[in-house]
């Protein structure tokens, strides 16, 4: 080999001219000829092996030259099909998306004016959104490889982000992004920039983007929240938090009321962002702090709403160090202050974060006393919405409550009393067991003292042998000192450690006398004295456990006051107006009686009635809640089960009214067939049976409630039928009433009356056991004084007459075994020869109640026999009638039936009307003429009618209120027969109304009057000022029951409301507040008519002011003020000032005119009313002397110049400007002739015409109908 080959500084050394012998290449070969060299070589090198190197070493060296050219070409060719594809595919997708947008909106449009969408453009539509996310995945599974390799030092171009990222924003402009079916569209993009977040430096670029497109897609805000969210976790791009947060704190209040819609977006974008990761917020909530002092709402409630979040996610549990505890209570603080907000809005939404920062038990137990009493003051609140809230954050406090789970401060208050006093005995006896201070001071000196001589013996120059002598001797003084002080205090902290003598406990001790408790270096080196020690750690646990437990129980006690005090605010909102209130009340009465809270059950007693109510929605929610309050019950077997179902709902009959028990019935607790049920009526019948050891009051409870299982199975009673008769009606029936009554009205629900029967009327036979019972036990309690009979007594014969056969006979048959047996008792009474003063006032007393519950015995038939013609025998001849038509129908060939079909069809309705009157007409016939007409032996309620007017108009003679109450209520059943009756003894009713001594006798004359005012309205229209008189009488009861009477007919249109409705106004000052409300009731309810209360007020204004009432204008304020807030109509309050101007002019004294004054102040006075009152400026113009005339004016001025035009507020001003001339000058010189010079003279030309504006023709001729 002739020449050396020398490895080369750099690759082209090789092909210059070397050194002697230095190998150099010869022939580089083009890269075009590559291809043939390169397979030379290699058959060379399969041939020669790795020799052939030395022969082809040129084609080597012509790959190495022309490699990196030919990876540059090839990199360049790569990154320009990138960038081209790249390019092409955002801008066809924009394209794309933009066809989409415009054939949404034509579709849109198409729709709206009533056409189809387009065929073609809604195929081309689907196609495109079925590719949009193919181009995506595309974009993504691209820019996740390591494309940055193409560029020049990995730096990619910033049009080419630019152009992707564009693409990405374009689409989420998309109206339909934020919905459901583009959910893998929006996965799509989000995971793209993220991508291009954290591999291509997008970060300040999407920050920008995102707080742009939120100003103008409202839509976006939940969108970016789940991508900001997205990005800060599975990207770890945390820093975009931080940039939009930024951006959005930095926004002035200004900024954000012009953005509009954008404040909306940035709120929504926030409070979901706090929901997904609020983690990552707490870094960057001092930005958004700021935001609650600002103006925006919206913004308030959404950085309310993160911190929620944060406190209930992040900063929650016992495990916080001392900074997370500081931003927790920081973050509370915040809360606790916007409870106050200015806003309603934030107001509510507060209260609805503190719900579920309790709910997910979040709130520190320090703070629950003084977010329940904030709470409770916000039931007080004017918004709906904040009052709804705090009752729903009021039950959550109840149901999560760390305390206890029955909540009565009575209960509660006991258990305190007894664990304060025993935590004052602990305390005592620990200071008893402590060493005193005086000891302790002497035992101080005594130390210090031999201490001195002990340093002294020490330090001074002795020998040797005095030293060890005396330092002997003092030590022996040490031990006895130390010896002395143990024995003497055993349990003091300070010797304690003596009981085991060394020197190091005589240190300790030393230094615990002179130095403190700083003795830490001296106790390491302290043997322990594990006796005392365990001892004294004992007892200050045990002391620290019982004041634990004391806080515990008043911390309870506190919480168990606050919830009672808000039962009391929440029952009186079982009845407003707003459903969703009354919703959430019924809830919260559910709550608090789930865990026993005092009075919690009058919440649910309260709510009962509710079940009437016409609103679906409350009706539903009273039901449900009964319903999981009593048919939840608990136990292992079936039995069990039956038995504490049994027990609840028997303690709510308990004591239950007939009204409670007929809300109860319209539960329908026994609504379902189950083995539950059966085995609950069979517990019901073994306590009503007294087979198992039942008080009377579960006795009854028991009976009833069987009453309501018939309701849904007349089986259940009418197969027992015996059983009740034996059991409530048998010989012991007198002994208990009660339970003989609620028996009756068990059976009653088997009747037709409950079930609504189309069918033949179920009865029962005059001869069956349950009618002996009834009659004998109504018979017998005539006689005797019980206060239950009559309510007893008047089941029993409504019983009579809706199941027996022929009820009148045997009724007819009751009364007249019942005066049989008063009279032979009052015989007896007769016959016996006593000479005892006191026994014969005490057997006329008990005649007088035997009489008494006669005559009421009389009344009640005789009301029930006019219903049973009324609504049973009516009824029953209607059922006949279609049975005889149908029968005829069938009968009657289909020939027949073809030829007069015209003709029935033309006469069947009057025929159908005819017969109907007919079966009225008899039925008052049998009223008017049998019923009270005829033989007394054969007909005996006629004959109880001339004792009843007897007793009724000698008030002197029977003066027993039991009898007068009875006899006037009898009489006026028997008025309800017949017209004749009602005219006869119509005076005598409205007389006994007036002048009766006895309350209850008004009180039920007024009832009586009002049902003959619905049958016969003609005959009591001339007494109808009689009835309104009751309503000043001096007992609150009559009062209350005589507006109660009169809403029901005024608002049923039974009487027509006139001027006398001023004394209902009268009521609305009542001193009695349920007075009150039901006046305020009234006008509630009248207001919802048309024009009613407009129409009276005039006169009613005209009766309050009359002086010869004598009512106070404050009163006369108070009432006005109210019946004037529901004139709401423009047209009402202009008639009204123009009527009550024009009233000026008939009222007579002063006062008068202040009345009609200030209500006219109290008009919601509008522009048109305004000029009413001008035209009116004659009417009242001289009275504007009189102070209380001229100030009432002087304020509707004031009122209408708020937020008036300046044209308006001009006349308003000039009508002032007279106003006060009038008042200040007299008219006559206002209006005279020198005034109207002096005003020409000051250029008041305009003033002029302004002051004399002449009426229109229109009002003229008014004005002088009214002199």
């Amino acid at each position: 080999m002739s020449w050396d080959f020398l490895v080369p500084v750099c690759v082209g050394d090789l092909v210059k001219t070397g050194g002697i012998n230095q190998y150099v290449v010869q022939d580089v070969v083009p890269p075009k000829h590559l291809p043939s060299y390169l397979s030379k070589f290699k058959a060379a090198l399969r041939s020669q092996g790795s020799l052939c190197i030395l022969e082809h070493f040129d084609t080597g060296y012509s790959v190495l030259q022309h490699c990196n050219s030919a990876e540059l070409t090839f990199f360049y060719e790569k990154l320009n099909a990138v960038k081209m594809s790249v390019y092409l595919l955002c801008k066809l997708t924009e394209t794309f998306e933009s066809d989409s947008y415009r054939q949404i909106n034509l579709d849109f449009v198409s729709l709206a004016q009533g056409g189809k969408k387009g065929k073609a453009g809604g195929e081309g539509l689907l196609q495109w959104d079925s590719e949009r996310e193919k181009v995506l995945q595309a974009l993504v599974q691209l820019l996740q490889l390591d494309i940055r390799s193409l560029w020049n030092l990995s730096l990619v171009e910033e049009e080419f982000i630019s152009c992707v990222t564009c693409c990405c924003y374009k689409l989420l402009e998309n109206p339909t992004i934020s919905h459901v079916k583009s959910k893998p569209t929006r996965d799509c993009i989000i995971h793209l920039l993220g991508v291009l977040i954290k591999k291509y430096n997008h970060l300040l670029g999407a920050s920008v983007k995102v707080i742009q497109l939120l100003q103008h897609f409202e839509q976006l805000s939940s969108v970016f929240a789940q991508a900001v969210a997205v990005w800060s976790t599975e990207y770890g791009v945390r820093a975009i938090i931080g940039e939009v947060i930024r951006e959005i704190g930095q926004k002035s209040s200004e900024e954000l009321a012009r953005e509009g819609s954008g404040v909306k977006a940035f709120a929504s974008f926030i409070s979901e962002l706090g929901s997904l990761v609020p983690e990552l917020m707490i870094p960057n909530i001092s930005v958004l702090i700021a935001h609650l002092e600002g103006e925006s709402n919206t913004m308030r409630v959404a950085v309310c709403e993160v911190l929620g979040e944060m406190l209930v996610r992040v900063l929650c549990g016992d495990g916080l160090d001392e900074s997370g505890k500081a931003d927790r209570d920081r973050f509370f603080d915040t809360l606790q202050e916007h409870l106050h907000d200015t806003h309603s809005h934030v107001r509510a939404r507060v209260l609805q974060v503190y719900t579920r920062i309790v709910n997910s038990k979040a709130l520190p137990l320090c703070r629950y006393s003084e977010v329940m009493e904030l709470t409770v003051g916000r039931l007080m609140d004017k918004s709906i919405n904040v009052v709804k809230s705090a009752i729903q954050l009021l039950a959550a406090f109840i149901a999560h409550n760390p305390y206890s789970c029955k909540l009565s401060s009575a209960d509660l208050k006991k258990p305190l009393e007894k664990e304060t006093t025993k935590l004052r005995e602990m305390k005592e006896k620990l200071e008893e067991n402590a060493p005193g201070e005086d000891e302790l001071h002497t035992l101080k000196k005594i130390y210090i003292l031999f201490i001195y001589f002990f340093m002294l013996s020490h330090i001074l120059p002795n020998d040797e042998t005095k030293a060890n002598t005396s330092s002997l001797n003092e030590s022996w003084v040490l031990l006895a000192l130390t010896g002395r002080a143990h024995a003497c205090f055993p349990e003091s902290e300070m010797f304690a450690s003596l009981s085991t003598l060394s020197p190091e406990t005589l240190m300790y001790t030393l230094a615990l006398i002179f130095k403190g408790n700083d003795t830490s270096e001296l106790s390491q080196n302290l043997p322990p004295t594990p006796q005392k020690e365990g001892e004294k750690e004992g007892e200050d646990g045990e002391l620290k456990k019982q004041e634990m437990l004391v806080q515990y129980l008043r911390d309870t006690e506190t919480f168990a006051l606050q919830v009672e005090r808000a039962i009391s605010v929440i029952n009186s909102m079982l009845y407003w107006k707003t459903t969703s209130v009354v919703q959430e009340a019924v809830q919260f009465c559910v709550t608090v009686c789930e865990f026993s809270v005092a009075n919690s059950v009058s919440g649910v007693r309260k709510m009962l009635p509710l079940v009437w109510s016409t609103d679906a929605a409350i009706k539903d929610a009273v039901v449900q809640a009964y319903r999981r309050l009593y048919l939840n019950p608990q136990g292992d077997t079936i039995r069990m089960k039956a038995q504490t179902l049994v027990d609840s709902l028997s303690e709510l009959m308990v004591d239950a009214s007939l009204g409670t028990i007929q809300c109860l019935e319209e539960i329908e607790f026994f609504g379902s067939s189950s083995n539950l049920q059966s085995t609950v009526v069979q517990v019901l019948w073994e306590r009503f049976t007294g087979k198992r050891e039942t008080s009377g009051l579960q006795r009854r409870a028991a009976v009833l409630l069987l009453g309501m299982a018939a309701r849904a199975e007349r089986e259940v009673v009418l197969s027992n039928l015996d059983t009740l008769c034996s059991v409530a009606l048998g010989e012991k029936v007198t002994e208990d009433f009660l339970l003989a009554r609620d028996a009756v009205i068990t059976i009653s629900s088997i009747t037709d009356h409950v079930r609504q029967s189309k069918g033949a009327p179920f009865r029962l036979p005059q001869d069956h056991q349950l009618f002996t019972c009834l009659t004998q036990a109504v018979a017998e309690g005539v006689v005797m004084e019980d206060p239950y009979w009559q309510s007893f007594m008047e089941q029993a014969v409504r019983l009579i007459y809706f199941l027996a056969e022929s009820p009148d006979q045997l009724c007819s048959r009751l009364l007249q075994r019942s005066a049989r047996l008063l009279l032979d008792q009052i015989a007896e009474g007769e016959g016996s020869q006593e000479s005892n003063e006191q026994g014969e006032q005490g057997e006329s007393h008990l005649n007088c109640v035997c009489l008494a519950q006669l005559l009421a015995l009389c009344g009640c038939v005789a009301f029930w026999q006019v219903s049973h013609l009324e609504r049973s025998v009516s009824a029953e001849l209607r059922r006949r009638r279609g049975e005889t038509e149908e029968r005829e129908e069938k009968e009657k060939g289909p020939s027949s039936k073809a030829k007069v079909m015209s003709a029935m069809e033309e006469e069947l309705g009057l025929i159908g009307a005819s017969a109907e009157d007919t079966e009225a007409e008899l039925i008052r016939k049998i009223c008017e003429t049998e019923l009270l007409a005829g033989n007394e032996q054969e007909n005996l309620l006629c004959a109880f009618l001339p004792l009843l007017v007897r007793v009724c108009s000698s008030p002197g003679r029977y003066s027993h209120p039991q009898l007068t109450t009875a006899a006037c209520l009898a009489l006026s059943q028997y008025m309800m027969i017949s017209p004749s009756v009602c005219e006869e003894n119509i005076r005598l009713m409205f007389t006994v109304l007036e002048r009766s001594a006895f309350p209850v006798v008004r009180a039920n004359a007024i009832i009586a009057l009002g049902d003959l005012t619905v049958r016969f309205p003609n005959i009591l229209e001339p007494w109808t000022q009689n009835l309104y008189a009751r309503l000043s009488d001096e007992v609150p009861s009559v009062r209350q029951t005589a507006v109660t009477v009169l809403t029901q007919l005024v608002l049923k249109d039974v009487l027509k409301v006139k001027g006398q409705v001023s004394e209902v106004a009268v009521l609305l000052i009542d001193p009695e507040p349920h007075i009150t409300s039901l006046a305020l009731n009234f006008f509630n309810e009248l207001a919802s008519k048309d024009n009613a209360i407009y129409n009276l007020l005039p006169d009613i204004i005209s009766r309050l002011s009359d002086p010869e009432r004598g009512m106070t204008s404050e009163d006369f304020n108070t009432i006005m003020k109210q019946l004037f807030s529901y004139i709401t109509k423009e047209r009402q309050t202009e008639s009204l000032v123009e009527k009550l101007c024009q009233r000026f002019r008939t009222a007579k004294t002063e006062r008068q005119w202040c009345d009609l004054a200030m209500s006219l102040s109290l008009l919601s006075m509008c522009e048109r009313g305004f000029k009413r009152l001008q035209e009116c400026w004659e009417c009242y113009s001289d009275k504007l002397t009189e102070p209380g005339v001229y100030q009432p004016l002087l304020s509707i001025t004031a009122k209408l110049r708020r937020g008036a035009k300046p044209q308006f507020k001009a006349q308003v001003d000039e009508f002032e400007k007279r106003l006060t001339a009038v008042h200040t000058r007299g008219l006559e010189n206002v209006e005279s002739p020198e005034m109207d010079e002096e005003n020409q003279k000051q250029g008041g030309s305009t003033e002029k015409t302004v002051m004399q504006t002449p009426q229109p023709a229109r009002g003229r001729p008014r004005t002088k109908r009214g002199q």
